[in-house]
């Protein structure tokens, strides 16, 4: 039996991306920016539908340069996402900001309009609006930006778009990322896309972006000499990873694909199973099924996520826990955080239950059914046993 490993999301890498990087060392382009980042920013914007980009180190960086931008400094409150990777909240403490935990609903998985309305009307109250909003789209699903920018809006507050995981998906015909002031995007080598490392900065405001473009070129001022008037950082990506990028960017819709599909495949293979549900998606829109996610009702399935995770473990497949809110972690357990619904958090439910299976646009046919054997068996054991168990 192949027992090979079967990672969550591996790189998935065409022809392309060789031939942008070779044109990078025939030009000698090698060193920071050059023609490739250039062309990169412009097919990006492009592709999405936003007024200018800026290529930079990570997706991180980005988050951090639209903070900066919206002018977030010590003490200003951020309203974040609660369920997300931690990267959407550091910059907030990089410039001394106070995050805000906002939860997300059953339905989208994403930002509660619910609590973000009651988040808003507290902060209204003690006179603590925030600088900023940060909307994550999770797994690949955007959210309901609609009501959200509808409610930031009355507040006069800017929206941040984290699409780190979300290019390709669309809302209401619209790209993911280009529906608040900032949209950033990730690059990691785990991304539907990848340049090995870095992320982008999309708006329609180019004067912004200009400014975003001058701060992650350690804010040189433009003299012969070396002149620094303002705090810059080494937040450019390199022509080299750019180059990679426009080769993967040309197969981007084709990647959006084969993970849906993949992800079509689980659904129809767990279908039968009670006590599993699979990730919901929005009527508004398109989801990329970045990752594809699953809840397991303990209760029902008599298996726990950590069941799963043990065994897929031993059959060498990378499985993992949906991502612990940010509200639960002990850097930032001490913020507050406004639940979907008072005394019902939508978030810790869907990391006691939630687990992401190995979702990479180059998984076959053949691993994809050892995943599902093994979730299947995993199962009907731990149903066996509680059967005994109660007899």
């Amino acid at each position: 039996m192949n027992n090979s490993r079967i990672y969550l999301s591996p790189p998935h890498l065409g022809s392309r991306e060789r031939e942008y990087v070779e044109l990078a060392f025939r030009t000698n382009w090698i060193a920071p920016l050059g023609p490739n980042v250039d062309q990169f920013e412009r097919e990006l914007a492009e592709k999405v539908g936003a007024k200018g980009a800026v290529a930079l180190s990570s997706g991180t960086a980005a988050i951090h340069m639209a903070l900066k931008l919206l002018g977030v400094g010590r003490g200003d409150r951020v309203f974040v996402s609660s369920l997300t990777f931690i990267a959407s909240v550091n910059p907030v403490l990089y410039e001394g900001g106070v995050p805000v935990f906002i939860d997300c609903d059953a339905e989208t998985w994403t930002m509660s309009p619910q609590a973000l309305e009651r988040a808003f009307e507290e902060a209204h109250r003690n006179k603590q609006l925030p600088r900023a909003v940060i909307v994550v789209h999770l797994y690949g699903q955007n959210a309901d930006m609609d009501a959200i920018n509808e409610i930031c809006a009355k507040y006069r507050v800017p929206v941040i778009e984290d699409a780190a995981e979300s290019l390709g998906t669309t809302y209401k015909g619209q790209s993911s990322g280009t529906h608040g002031k900032f949209g950033i995007y990730s690059f990691n080598g785990n991304k539907i896309i990848t340049t090995s490392g870095g992320g982008m900065l999309v708006s329609d405001d180019t004067a912004a972006l200009s400014k975003a473009r001058f701060w992650a070129t350690q804010a040189r001022e433009p003299q012969p000499h070396y002149e620094h008037a303002e705090l810059g950082y080494n937040y450019r990506l390199s022509n080299v990873l750019a180059g990679i990028g426009r080769g993967q960017l040309e197969l981007l819709d084709d990647r959006v694909a084969a993970r849906r599909a993949v992800f079509d495949r689980y659904k129809r293979a767990f279908a039968d199973i009670e006590g599993i549900n699979m990730m919901p998606e929005a009527e508004y829109g398109r989801a990329t099924r970045w990752l594809t996610t699953m809840t397991i009702d303990p209760i029902i399935t008599g298996c726990t996520p950590a069941d799963l995770l043990e065994r897929l473990t031993e059959a060498n497949i990378e499985a993992r826990p949906v991502w612990k809110p940010m509200h639960r972690q002990p850097l930032l357990q001490y913020y507050p955080y406004f639940p979907h619904e008072p005394g019902s958090s939508v978030s810790d439910t869907l990391f006691e239950q939630g687990i992401c299976l190995p979702s990479g646009s180059s998984l076959t046919l053949d691993e994809q059914d050892r995943v599902i054997t093994c979730i299947k068996q995993t199962i009907q054991m731990n149903s066996r046993r509680m059967s005994h168990e109660s007899a």
